[in-house]
């Protein structure tokens, strides 16, 4: 057998639903992977759990699957990448490493009063101001309150220093590397509510509000940084941890979004768009979230993040709501046999309206249906809602910025396999649309970010010349044309908000 010298990259992919890891060669081509389901419990309406133990023995064990799988020794990998879930919220004792509490996920909706209370009291402004997000129990600030306030002798203990607060990536550093690191990266730090984006460390005066003690929070480090070693034992010998950003920030890096103006849109169950908006950290007037897309030599760079809640779910819909379909890829020649002139509008509100309306109350709803209107019509009016819904979160990212975003969209996730809808995509924003070959883009950026660290590839500049296009999608449809279907779409919101 040949014996691979090159160096390999280990990426961990930490998941809301499963851990994956995936081996990287020094070319940062995929080699192997393998992947973990663990279970979410949901306690009461509206709460969201994961057992920290399933968090890390899923993420163990996906890692030492892979290396397996793919016939390397411990030797050849050169570093390790971390992406996770965000603003999901744990806190172990520092001792015995056992968490006080299970992990309170990013979906949990527990700390909803907390938040009003915080807002009806005039603080969200304030640190709307610090921290570029909005107050919603989605971010980890009042997650940590919450914990800190209902386990038993929670309070006191942080209040000795004896406990640790880490969103997953920490809490994975941590068990890494036998306790020894209590760390993040400035991403996931982006995404707790206490940490300042402007200044670059933790708010006093936001933890004080909340009560959080500082002694509780992780050292701050660059996404490309050394973050410790791994446990001797874990692998055959201890390896390095070099590479740490959140999944939608790793998506911006491993889509090569590197100058202001680049944006990028990953289309899973939702949609996560980002522009990179270069060293400015740009207010939002549309209820977009300011965050840190990435953060290199102690360089904040910054972003706009806007997300939709419904985006391949709407496909899910047609499989399983309305049953006008068997499986995804069926979608698209429906839509192709569409009437063009019948015009069905479908507004896919199923759990409300996310960025840039912010309306949870909102429902779907559909307009234009004729006596012809049958499931080619649904099929199609689906697939371009994603188009109008992407193109409603650039249009908010531009009016904030005020500065012209370039031209490209880059795009990943499952969606963008469909044709049909990429090209839809592009006529109805006007500009290209740009799907790489590897769709990993999560992985692939935490693992750019190690291998940059190790030295294994060079800075920016260079991997940017590497990403590779798998197609180019550009509009075919005519101006006029445009207008008139996004202002009906934009009637057909406004209806939608008046129900």
């Amino acid at each position: 057998m040949t014996h691979n010298l090159a160096p390999h990259i280990l990426a961990i992919d930490q998941g809301t639903t499963s851990s994956r890891a995936i081996l990287f060669d020094g070319f940062l081509r995929p080699v192997a992977q393998a992947q973990e389901e663990f279970p979410q419990s949901y306690p009461r309406p509206g709460w969201v759990e994961h057992d920290p133990a399933d968090l890390w023995s899923t993420v163990a064990a996906t890692a030492r699957a892979a290396i397996e799988k793919a016939g390397v020794k411990a030797a050849d990998i050169a570093a390790i990448g971390i992406t996770n879930q965000r603003e999901t919220t744990l806190i172990w004792d520092r001792r015995t490493g056992q968490p006080i509490h299970p992990a309170i996920v990013w979906q949990d909706r527990r700390t909803a009063d907390t938040c009003t209370a915080l807002k009806a009291a005039g603080h969200e402004a304030s640190i709307t101001a610090k921290t570029g997000l909005l107050l919603d129990p989605y971010f980890s600030g009042t997650k940590i309150k919450w914990l800190l306030d209902h386990v038993d002798g929670a309070r006191a203990k942080a209040a000795r220093g004896e406990l640790a607060f880490g969103t997953v990536d920490t809490w994975l550093i941590w068990n890494l590397t036998g306790g020894k690191v209590h760390a993040t990266d400035a991403t996931n730090a982006s995404r707790t509510l206490i940490y300042n984006i402007a200044e670059g460390r933790w708010d006093e005066d936001i933890c004080a509000l909340l009560g959080i003690p500082m002694s509780l929070l992780p050292e701050v480090k660059d996404c490309a940084a050394a973050f410790g070693m791994t446990r001797p034992d874990l692998f055959g010998r201890e390896i390095p941890i070099f590479g740490v950003a959140g999944d939608q920030q790793a998506a911006t890096v491993g889509q090569a979004c590197f100058s202001a103006g680049m944006m990028k849109s990953t289309y899973g169950t939702g949609c996560f768009a980002l522009l990179n908006t270069g060293a400015d950290m740009v207010p939002s007037k549309n209820r977009l979230l300011t965050t840190i897309a990435y953060q290199l030599n102690g360089q904040p760079t910054y972003a706009l993040e806007g997300s939709i809640f419904i985006a391949g779910a709407v496909v899910q819909w047609l499989r399983d709501g309305l049953k006008i379909i068997r499986e995804a890829k069926e979608t698209q020649p429906l839509a192709e046999t569409a009437e063009e002139a019948q015009g069905v509008i479908l507004v896919p509100a199923f759990t409300g309206l996310g960025a840039p309306y912010w309306r949870p109350d909102c429902r779907g709803a559909v307009f234009g249906l004729t006596r012809n209107s049958g499931p080619a019509e649904f099929a199609r009016a689906a697939l371009e809602s994603v188009g109008y819904q992407t193109r409603d979160l650039l249009e908010a990212m531009r009016a904030d910025w005020g500065t012209e975003a370039q031209g490209v969209l880059r795009v990943d996730g499952g969606m963008t396999a469909s044709d049909w809808t990429m090209q839809f995509l592009s006529d109805i924003i006007g500009a290209p649309v740009d799907r790489p070959k590897v769709t990993e883009t999560t992985a692939l950026g935490a693992a750019y970010l190690a291998a940059m660290q190790a030295g294994v590839t060079g800075g920016p500049e260079e991997f940017a010349r590497t990403w590779a296009l798998d197609r180019r999608f550009t509009p075919r449809m005519d101006e006029a044309t445009r207008d008139t279907k996004y202002a009906r779409w934009g009637k057909a919101i406004a209806a939608t908000m008046v129900v």
